[in-house]
Order: structure tokens, then C-alpha cells, then sequence
């Protein structure tokens, strides 16, 4: 992987097939391959700009030095246009993605965007890649987006593909798994291409309905007879990732620019996570060359990651456990089938009989071999009361507050530093507003605010952290409910011939 010529082509293979290599704008088109692996890069690139130099740019500047390394066949005036329509006013920040510093740790705040949490910071720009990728490959039909969603990439997806021209979008979540506001914000989704659908069921079945859905060939061609076919938004799209890489090199690159850190100085990184696909980012972002030490994975009490870390066993075989912090509430990491194949030695077949394992039995085992490769990575998990815990210190010692899902990271990373006593600089990824939780936030800092209503403790929120009140709240304070359609899990195919009217 180290040592690559720069400049090369990177093209995209399948974790489950190592024969079909295609380059980046037909993997973002299809999103998913057609053995049902994930596309990877056949190697990943090293940066070709020194971080010194990066230090001295803006986040857009950033972006196209990142991304024009991983998605080879775009122009420079392509990867330029997508990037000036996806990182703009729609943040309420020119920085993009700002760095707080609180109690010894920096929070890279990925919540600025137009739905408040960290899926804008790829989902922006993802419309305009797939767009620009249609075009480039001759596709006459329209993209029908497809996807299940734990809370934050349905909305996100959503405003980012609203009334973009030849595209649908459907949206799968859980009826009963995700928060009010996150429920209120997909829900009164405007767009005449958008279609949100309740299921009652949890992530995992949202999201293995949406994979059967893609691998069903006879639906494919029914689908292209009317002009259509799918494509997804979903993490498990390469042009979803590539986007995440880019807010690690632009901390790293912060914190040089600030002279908080020395040129390669290393530094640890915090990821709160049910999917993978964010820490993976970081991975990838460590393996172009950014100085990162520790990779630490926090879970909460959906641990399934924590305890693959312990002990190199995958075991899905487990309660699933509703909590507030729902879009990790997650027991089928897809993105970590991406790691497996690579520490597998980029061998799709070892990949496919792990992948088989998982769906036939519900678990795999990695070999010691394996798992001594995953000596980067460190997983720990928060429970709930340790969670509401640290919101509540954190904001009496800093008066910074988080959300749960970051608050999750952070405890985390308190109990990294007791077990290691590791005093490196470290970058926590805050992946949500705590304006998107406040029942959760609030509670935790006092339970004295539990007879109010949601919309009464956003501005109890907004009073008590001292910022603003985002848009995207304000917004749907009053908005009608558009999308109120529900189906058992069992109809989501139908559901989506009827919405398509096929």
C-alpha cells in the first residue's frame, strides 16, 4: 500500500470479487457491486501535498486535494464545481467543520450542515458526484436512490438529493427507532421527489430489506424497462466515504495551523460508531500518510464493535438495545467489511466466506493473524448512565455540551486515557448537534426539564450552552407532515413498486 506512484489511477474492486475493477464514478453510480461486496480502492493513495501546505487552506481547498487522490476519473473543473455547490451557505460556518476545544480534547464539530450532523459532511456533495457520474457514463435513466436509515443519513440524503434533477429518493428508518426531532425532520420533508416510509422493524431489518431490494435482478430489469434504476446514498457508497476522509486531514491540518500540534506529531482519533464507516475514514486518512496513532472505536451498549476488538469475534447474536443514542444502534457494521478485506490480504474469497458466516449464522471469527493487524485500533464502550454522565461533567466543567452519540465517543475516550495513560492530542469526532437530541442532552444535565416539550427545551437548550437555536430546527418547528406512509418489513419491495408505480 505504502510507497505508490502518485498520480496514479486509483480504480474500485469488490470485497467479495476481485476480478471486476471499475473507476470511481461507475462504483459511486452503482453504490453497491453487483456480488453484493463493497467497492474498495485498489490502493489508497498517499497525500502529494506536504500538511504544512495543507494547513494553509479552507476546507474546499481541502476537499479537492483529498478527494481528486481517490476519484481519478473526474476533472479538475468537475471535482471543483461538485465541491463549490456542496460546501456553501447550506453551512452555518465558513469553516465547515470548526475544532472546539474542551477539559483537554478537540471536538471536530461535524454538525453544520443543513440537517445538523456529521452525514452532511458527505451527503452535500454525494448528489453532485452521482449527477456528474451519470453523465459521464451516458445513463439516460433516472437514479432512484435507495436507503434505510438510523436516524441522520435519511434526512440527510434527503435535503441533499430534494429537486436534484433525474433523481428519486426513497427512505427506509425504523417507526419506533429513531428520536422526535430526527422522525420531524424526514418526515416533513419538501421535494417532489422524496419518499420517506416507516417500517416497524429496526435498523438492521431497514437495511437488509434495502440489500435485498438492490440484488433482486428480476426488479432491476422491470425497473429499467420504465427508465429506472437504483443507486444508494447509503454509507455503504464509496462516494460517501471519500467525502468523511477529508475532515480528518483538514483537523490534523487545523491543529498545525493553530500550533497546537508540531509538523508529524501524532495524534489519537475518537469515532463514535454502529456502522464503521467514519472511523474507517480515519483509517484511510491514517494510511495517506496523516500521523495518527490510536483508531478508537466507542460503542454503546449495541457493543457488537467492542467486543470484535476484544476478541476477533462478529457476533450479531445478541439483543438489540434501543438507546439515546439511536443511529448507533446498529448490529451489522457494513462498513467493516471494507477492513476485513484488508486485513485479509485483499482476498475477496476469505471476505465472502466471513461475509457468508455473518448472514447464515449471525457471526465470524478473524485469525490471530488478523486481529494483529487491528493493533491501531482500541474499542471501549459507554452505557447509558455513563453517557448522560459525562454530558453532564462535561458541561459543568466546560459549559461545552455535546450530544449523546458524541458524549458516547468522549466517555470513551476517559476510559482510554485511565487504561493507558496514552497524552497525546486528541480529535474527537462530534457527529451531531445536541439540538437533534435535546430530551436526551437535557436530561442528562438535570431532570428537572423532563414535564417539557421537545420544541420548549431547544430553547432551554440554546439558553444553557449559549448558541443559537440551528436552522434546521427552527424549520420544522411548524412544518406540516408530508410523509406519513408505514409498512411491515416484509412489503418494502411493493412499497417501492407502488411509489415508482411499476
Amino acid at each position: 500500500m505504502k510507497g505508490m506512484v502518485l498520480g496514479m489511477e486509483v480504480l474500485y474492486k469488490s470485497t467479495r470479487d476481485d476480478n471486476q475493477k471499475v473507476q470511481a464514478s461507475q462504483a459511486i453510480l452503482k453504490g453497491l457491486s453487483g456480488d453484493g461486496g463493497l467497492f474498495v480502492p485498489d490502493h489508497i493513495p498517499a497525500l502529494d501535498r506536504p500538511l504544512k501546505e495543507l494547513a494553509k487552506m479552507n476546507y474546499q481547498e481541502t476537499a479537492y486535494e483529498v478527494m481528486k487522490l481517490f476519484l481519478t476519473d473526474f476533472t479538475e473543473e468537475e471535482l471543483k464545481d461538485c465541491i463549490a455547490k456542496a460546501y456553501d451557505s447550506k453551512f452555518d460556518t465558513d469553516e465547515i467543520a470548526p475544532l472546539a476545544e474542551a477539559d483537554g480534547a478537540f471536538y471536530l464539530e461535524l454538525f453544520h450542515g443543513a440537517t445538523i450532523a456529521f452525514k452532511d459532511m458527505a451527503l452535500s456533495i454525494l448528489p453532485h458526484l452521482m449527477i456528474t457520474s451519470a453523465k459521464k457514463n451516458q445513463v439516460k435513466e433516472e437514479i432512484v436512490i435507495l436507503t434505510a436509515t438510523s436516524g441522520d443519513t435519511g434526512k440527510a440524503a434527503l435535503a441533499g438529493f430534494a429537486d436534484v434533477e433525474g433523481t428519486k429518493i426513497i427512505v427506509f428508518y425504523p417507526k419506533n427507532g429513531v428520536s422526535p426531532i430526527q422522525e420531524k425532520q424526514m418526515v416533513t420533508q419538501k421535494g417532489n421527489n422524496t419518499f420517506v416510509v416507516g417500517i416497524h422493524g429496526n435498523f438492521d431489518d431497514a437495511q437488509t430489506g434495502v440489500k435485498k431490494i438492490f440484488s433482486d435482478k428480476e426488479l432491476e430489469q422491470k425497473m429499467l424497462g420504465k427508465g429506472f434504476r437504483f443507486s444508494s446514498a447509503n454509507s455503504i457508497n464509496i462516494g460517501r466515504l471519500v467525502p468523511q476522509i477529508v475532515y480528518y486531514v483538514y483537523a490534523y491540518a487545523k491543529l498545525l495551523k493553530n500550533e497546537r500540534i508540531a509538523d508529524g506529531e501524532e495524534i489519537n482519533v475518537v469515532v463514535p460508531t454502529g456502522n464503521f464507516g467514519n472511523i474507517l475514514a480515519a483509517f484511510y486518512a491514517k494510511n495517506m500518510g496523516v500521523p495518527i496513532g490510536k483508531l478508537i472505536c466507542a460503542s454503546n451498549e449495541n457493543k457488537v464493535l467492542y467486543d470484535f476488538f476484544r476478541t476477533g469475534s462478529y457476533d450479531r447474536n445478541r439483543e438489540f438495545m434501543l438507546t439515546s443514542s439511536p443511529s448507533m444502534d446498529i448490529l451489522i457494521s457494513s462498513n467493516l467489511e471494507r477492513l476485513i478485506y484488508r486485513i485479509a490480504g485483499d482476498d475477496a474469497k476469505r471476505n465472502a466466506e466471513f461475509m457468508t458466516s455473518l448472514s447464515q449464522n449471525g457471526r465470524y471469527r478473524i485469525t490471530e493473524e488478523m486481529s494483529r493487524q487491528l493493533e491501531d485500533f482500541y474499542g471501549n464502550y459507554a452505557d447509558e448512565q455513563e453517557t448522560a454522565d459525562r454530558i453532564k461533567a462535561l458541561y459543568e466543567k466546560t459549559g461545552y455540551v455535546i450530544d449523546t452519540h458524541t458524549a458516547v465517543a468522549s466517555a470513551v475516550y476517559e476510559k482510554y486515557k485511565a487504561d493507558t495513560k496514552d497524552a497525546r492530542k486528541t480529535v474527537i469526532a462530534s457527529t451531531a448537534s445536541p439540538f437533534k437530541f435535546t430530551r436526551s442532552v437535557m436530561n442528562a444535565v438535570d431532570h428537572k426539564y423532563d414535564s417539557m416539550s421537545d420544541f420548549e427545551l431547544v430553547d432551554e437548550l440554546s439558553g444553557l450552552a449559549n448558541v443559537k437555536v440551528p436552522r434546521a430546527i427552527e424549520e420544522i418547528r411548524t412544518a406540516p407532515v408530508i410523509h406519513d406512509t408505514v409498512c411491515e418489513k416484509e412489503e418494502m419491495k411493493e412499497t417501492v413498486e407502488k411509489i415508482l408505480g411499476i
